[in-house]
């Protein structure tokens, strides 16, 4: 017997992006909910989406605030919203009203599927984290706090290994420049912090520090750790 299809809500206003994100996502063996407002978009979260395309820009009701309704009614459910391309402050403050990651609009559907596969497993690991991370060479043990890349032991002065450590629970997710600096300094605000550790932790875990294979920037608006194996 084969496993339900996981069940997507598209939530957006446009016709046209609904149809290819439906006939994108069919092909990949998603169920597919639809709304084209808010209002039909809070009716169809009875129906139980594993995850939310929502689009900022609907008629009835504004993007940002349809999401922290959506977040008040389901803590845990992937949200990864659409955007237009420029609007850097409306990303970064959906993401910290509890967005898993963002898309500009134009976007090809392989890069969607990464970022909806990312959420969903991103989702799956907050209940059971992994002791061990692998990507690539970098492999890090939650448990011992080990690091390596390939066979070399990485030292790490405690605050890059809790940088990493945040990245790790959160691989293959932005995380915006605000959530980070609260993670790791509490009362910090000034994101010049951490751009100097996180210039030390390429230095120490990427084979070529000015182009970054694990930790990529998203400009504008924070990291991201290249996802697991």
């Amino acid at each position: 017997m084969s496993a339900a299809p996981i069940k997507v809500l598209i939530i957006d206003d446009e016709p046209p992006i609904r149809k290819l994100l439906r006939m994108g996502l069919s092909t990949q063996g998603y169920d597919i909910l639809e709304a084209s407002n808010g209002k039909i978009a809070l009716e169809k979260l009875a129906e139980g989406p594993a995850l939310i395309i929502l689009d900022l820009g609907l008629p009835d009701i504004g993007g940002h605030e349809l999401l922290q309704t959506i977040r008040a009614r389901n803590e845990s459910v992937p949200i990864v919203v659409l955007s237009s391309r420029g609007d850097e402050a409306g990303k970064v403050q959906a993401l910290d009203l509890g967005a898993d990651d963002y898309l500009t609009k134009p976007f090809g559907m392989d890069e969607l599927l990464a970022r909806m596969r990312a959420a969903l497993r991103h989702q799956l690991q907050v209940k059971g984290e992994r002791p061990v991370f692998r990507s690539g060479d970098l492999s890090v043990d939650l448990v011992r706090r080990i690091v390596k890349v390939g066979e070399k032991d990485i030292k790490l002065s405690p605050k890059e290994y809790d940088l990493l450590r945040v990245l790790v629970q959160h691989a293959g997710k932005v995380l915006t420049h605000r959530f980070l600096l609260k993670e790791l300094w509490d009362e910090l605000t000034d994101a010049q912090y951490l751009r100097v550790y996180v210039r030390q932790l390429r230095q120490k875990i990427e084979a070529d520090p000015e182009r970054p294979q694990y930790v990529l920037t998203e400009t504008g608006i924070g990291y991201r750790l290249k996802a697991g194996d």
